[in-house]
C-alpha cells in the first residue's frame, strides 16, 4: 500500500490509502473490521464487483468471518445453457459485456451454494431472476427506496463499497458517478468513524459533479488499476402493445412539467412517443387519429392533464432513474427546462416574472418579493453569483458594494438607484446553474455511457445526479422540490391491478419477489402530494405465458403495491382511466373499458356480485373489440412505414440477431408447455426446414447453415418455422427519421 500500515489501525488519516492488490484490500478490512463485515453496496452499475469478489470469497474461504451483504439489483450477463439460445447469446455476449468481471455471489446464488455464513439481502432483484430462489427470497428486504439508508444503518452496515468515477482535473475529488443515491443518504445519517469506505476507481465511469462529488479524504480505502467495463443493458424491442401504452402516456405529460419514468420497453414506448409529438406533430396527430387514441384517452384527460402539441417550454426530469430514453429527449430538444435550486428565485420563473434572460427590472422584482436584504450580505451574494444575476467581481462590506471597474454604491439596496446601478450590469444577461435533470442512479446502454462522457462538463453539469432521498420524496427541500416539480408526471409499471384501482408491482400471489417496490410508491403518494401531480401506471392488459393467456386486470389480489385509495391514472393497451376521485362503480367501469375484452365479461359479473356494479351496466360497444388482433391490425401500416420500429432508439443487436430475436421470442412463448412444445416440432418437421434467401444470414448467424446432427437439424427446422412466423409484418431497418415517411 501507499500509506504505511499505522493508518489502518484507526489513525486519523487526510488522504485515503491506495493500492491495486485486491488480497490488500481484503487485509485492511480485516484489520478494521474483525471478523464481522455487514457490506452495502450500490445498486446496478455503482458496484465495483473485483472488489466484492474479493471479500465475498474471502469470506467463503473462512467460516470464521460472517459476510452480511446489502445491496440491490446485482448484474450478471446472461449465461445461456444449451440449444439455439445458447448459439445466439454466446456471441452476442461476447460482443456486448467482453471481460466484464462477474459476481461471484450471484453465480453461487444460481447454484445453491451460499455458504452458512453469509447472507445476500437485496431490496430490489432484477426482474424474474429470483424467483424460487430460497436464499434470496427469505432474505429480501422490503423496502421504499428511500429507507434503504435507514435499513442499512439497522442492519449494522459498516462497510460500504463503490464504484467511482476519476477525473485528471480533479485530483483531489472523486465522483459517484451512477449511483450517489444511497451513498450520500447513508453518509448523513452514520457516525463517519463508524462506517468504512472502499472505493474501486474506474475510469469509464461518467463524471457526475454536483452533489456525485466528494473529497477524496472521504474514502478510507481506494482500489486502482482493475478496470470493469460498465454493465450496457441491451436495449429490447417494444411490442405494438406497450408502443400503444405508451402514445397513451405520451398525451398526458404536460408541457411546462416533470417527468419521471423507468427502464424498459415501456420507457422506450414513452420516451419515444414523446420525442415524435415534439418533432414530427402532424405524424404524430395522424398515428392518434388512427389508433382512436383521442377517444380512448379521453379528451377531457388529455385536455386538461396533458396535450398533443410540441413542447414549447419542454420538461424537467426527476426521476429516480436516469436511463437511455432521457438523453434522447434533451437531444430533441424536450427535456430543456432548467430548474434552479433556489425557491424563490424559482417560484418567479414559474409565475413568468422573470426570465431566463435577465431584463433591466430583475433586481427590482427581487426586493419586491423579498428575496434581497436591506443590505447585501456574504451569502445573499453567493446565490446571486451562483445563478449569474451578479457577475465576479462584486463584492460588498457594510457599507459599500464594489463592482470591479464599475465603481462602487452605497450598501443599500433598499435604493433605487442603487439596484439600477447592478441591473444595469445584469440586463441582458442569462442564468447560470440551472439543471434539466435531477435522478438518484443511472443505468442504460453503452451509448448512453458514451454520450455523457463525451459531453463537456458544462454540458454533463445540466444532469445532477444526487441522494434518493431528493429525488423520491419532498422531504428535506419541499418548498423548492414543490416550486421545481411543477405538472409532475410520475409514471410506472405494474404487474396486476384489481378493478378497484390496487396495484401489484412487486411480488406473485404466493408471495414470491418478482423485483420489489423501489421508489414506485414514493412517486404515487407524492404525485398525489403535488398540487398539480399526476400518477400513471402502466400496464400491460394481460399476460401470454404460451400456457394460457391471463387478465393482468383482476377482480381481487392477496397482495397491494400501491394502495386502491391512492389510485389515479392507469393506462393499458386500450386507453387511459383517470380513477382520481371516481367511486368504486366508476373506477370498476374504466378499469373494465381498458381490459382486454377476452375478459371483460367475467370481470363485469364479478363485481356484479360483489354488489359494487349495477346490473343493468353494459360494456359500451367501442369498448367490446379490445383485442391483441385490433392492436397489430392498427399498428400494421404504421410499422411498414417505419413511424413504428422494434426498437425506436437503435438496437444493441444486429439486423439478423433482431430477426433471431423475434424468432426466439415467439418459440419461447409458443413451447413454454409441453403441449406446445410437442406442436411446434411436429410443425417444424412439417416446414423441412427450408428458409427464404433473406432469411439465409440469420441461419449463418446461428451456424445452421449446414447442420450435421439430428439436433442441429431440428434446431434448423424450428428457427425456420419461427422465421415464416414472425417476419410477415415485421420491418428490421436502422433507425431513421420518421419524417421522411408517408402514410
Amino acid at each position: 500500500m501507499n500509506n504505511p500500515p499505522a493508518a489502518a489501525a484507526g489513525l486519523k488519516h487526510t488522504r485515503p490509502m491506495v493500492t491495486s492488490s485486491l488480497q490488500e484490500c481484503v487485509d485492511f478490512v480485516r484489520l478494521r473490521l474483525g471478523q464481522h463485515w455487514v457490506m452495502g453496496a450500490p445498486l446496478a452499475l455503482g458496484k465495483p464487483n473485483h472488489l466484492i469478489n474479493a471479500l465475498y470469497l474471502a469470506a467463503r474461504a473462512d467460516p470464521a468471518i460472517r459476510l452480511d451483504i446489502f445491496t440491490a439489483l446485482s448484474l450478471n450477463p446472461p449465461k445461456p445453457a444449451h440449444g439455439l439460445k445458447q448459439r445466439f447469446l454466446g456471441p452476442f455476449v461476447q460482443r456486448q459485456f467482453g471481460d466484464y468481471p462477474r459476481l461471484e455471489y450471484l453465480q453461487d446464488l444460481d447454484l445453491g451454494l451460499i455458504a452458512d455464513n453469509i447472507t445476500i439481502s437485496e431490496f430490489y432483484f432484477r426482474s424474474g431472476t429470483r424467483l424460487q430462489d430460497r436464499h434470496a427470497q427469505r432474505h429480501y428486504v422490503s423496502s421504499n427506496y428511500t429507507h434503504v439508508a435507514r435499513d442499512m444503518h439497522s442492519k449494522g452496515v459498516n462497510l460500504l463499497v463503490q464504484m467511482v468515477a476519476v477525473h485528471p482535473e480533479r485530483p483531489q475529488h472523486y465522483s459517484l458517478g451512477s449511483n450517489p443515491d444511497v451513498t450520500l443518504d447513508l453518509l448523513r445519517r452514520m457516525p463517519r468513524e463508524k462506517l468504512l469506505f472502499v472505493a474501486q476507481l474506474n475510469p469509464d465511469m461518467p463524471y457526475m459533479d454536483g452533489d456525485a462529488e466528494l473529497p477524496r479524504g472521504e474514502f478510507d480505502l481506494v482500489l486502482e488499476q482493475h478496470p470493469q467495463p460498465l454493465f450496457a443493458v441491451p436495449r429490447m424491442p417494444v411490442s405494438d402493445e406497450d408502443f400503444l401504452i405508451g402514445l397513451h402516456t405520451s398525451q398526458l405529460i404536460r408541457d411546462g412539467g416533470t417527468l419521471q419514468v423507468g427502464i424498459g420497453s415501456l420507457g422506450d414506448a414513452v420516451c419515444y412517443s414523446t420525442r415524435l409529438r415534439h418533432q414530427h406533430n402532424a405524424t404524430y396527430c395522424q398515428l392518434l387519429d388512427a389508433v382512436e387514441a383521442h377517444h380512448r384517452a379521453s379528451p377531457g384527460l388529455c385536455q386538461q392533464w396533458g396535450g398533443h402539441q410540441p413542447f414549447e417550454q419542454g420538461l424537467y426530469a426527476a426521476s429516480e432513474m436516469f436511463m437511455d430514453g432521457l438523453i434522447h429527449l434533451y437531444q430533441a430538444g424536450v427535456l430543456k427546462r432548467r430548474v434552479y435550486d433556489h425557491p424563490g428565485l424559482q417560484t418567479l420563473l414559474n409565475r413568468g416574472q422573470l426570465k431566463e434572460t435577465l431584463a433591466a427590472d430583475c433586481l427590482d422584482i427581487l426586493w419586491q418579493e423579498g428575496l434581497l436584504p436591506a443590505r447585501l450580505d456574504d451569502a445573499t451574494l453567493a446565490w446571486l453569483l451562483r445563478f449569474g444575476i451578479l457577475q465576479p467581481g462584486v463584492g460588498c462590506d457594510e457599507s459599500m458594494i464594489t463592482l470591479a471597474g464599475c465603481g462602487s454604491v452605497e450598501n443599500d439596496l433598499a435604493q433605487a438607484e442603487v439596484r439600477a446601478f447592478l441591473q444595469k450590469h445584469a440586463q441582458g444577461r442569462k442564468l447560470t446553474g440551472g439543471v434539466i435533470l435531477h435522478a438518484a442512479f443511472f443505468l442504460g446502454s453503452r451509448w448512453m455511457y458514451d454520450t455523457l462522457n463525451a459531453m463537456s462538463r458544462q454540458e454533463r453539469s445540466l444532469f445532477q445526479m444526487t441522494g434518493v432521498s431528493r429525488v423520491n420524496q419532498l422531504y428535506g427541500a419541499e418548498v423548492m422540490d414543490r416550486a421545481q416539480r411543477q405538472e409532475g408526471r410520475f409514471i410506472n409499471t405494474t404487474m396486476k391491478m384489481t378493478l378497484l384501482g390496487a396495484a401489484a408491482s412487486d411480488q406473485l400471489n404466493d408471495g414470491q419477489v418478482v423485483s420489489g417496490v423501489g421508489g414506485q410508491y414514493n412517486f404515487v403518494a407524492m404525485a398525489h402530494a403535488l398540487e398539480r401531480g399526476r400518477s400513471i401506471l402502466m400496464l400491460r392488459s394481460y399476460r401470454d405465458s404460451g400456457k394460457q393467456a391471463s387478465s393482468n386486470i383482476v377482480w381481487e389480489y392477496p397482495h397491494t403495491t400501491i394502495p386502491r385509495h391512492l389510485r389515479d391514472i392507469v393506462v393499458t393497451e386500450y386507453g387511459a382511466a383517470d380513477l382520481r376521485s371516481a367511486d368504486d362503480e366508476a373506477v370498476i367501469q374504466k378499469m373494465i373499458c381498458i381490459a382486454d375484452s377476452r375478459w371483460q365479461q367475467p370481470l363485469r359479473a364479478a363485481a356484479v356480485k360483489a354488489g359494487k356494479l349495477d346490473p343493468a351496466w353494459s360494456i359500451p360497444v367501442e369498448f367490446g373489440r379490445n383485442t391483441p388482433q385490433w392492436v397489430h391490425d392498427r399498428l400494421r401500416c404504421w410499422r411498414t412505414a417505419g413511424i413504428i420500429r422494434d426498437y425506436p432508439f437503435g438496437s444493441d443487436f444486429t439486423v439478423e440477431e433482431q430477426t433471431i430475436v423475434r424468432a426466439l421470442t415467439f418459440l419461447a412463448t409458443k413451447g413454454s408447455s409441453r403441449a406446445g412444445r410437442v406442436r411446434l416440432v411436429l410443425a417444424a418437421m412439417g416446414a423441412r426446414g427450408r428458409c427464404a434467401a433473406h432469411e439465409q444470414p440469420g441461419l449463418a448467424r446461428m451456424a445452421l447453415e449446414k447442420p450435421a446432427s439430428l439436433r442441429e437439424r431440428m434446431d434448423r427446422r424450428l428457427l425456420c418455422l419461427a422465421f415464416k412466423s414472425t417476419t410477415q409484418d415485421a420491418v428490421v431497418n436502422e433507425p431513421q427519421d420518421p419524417s421522411v415517411h408517408k402514410i
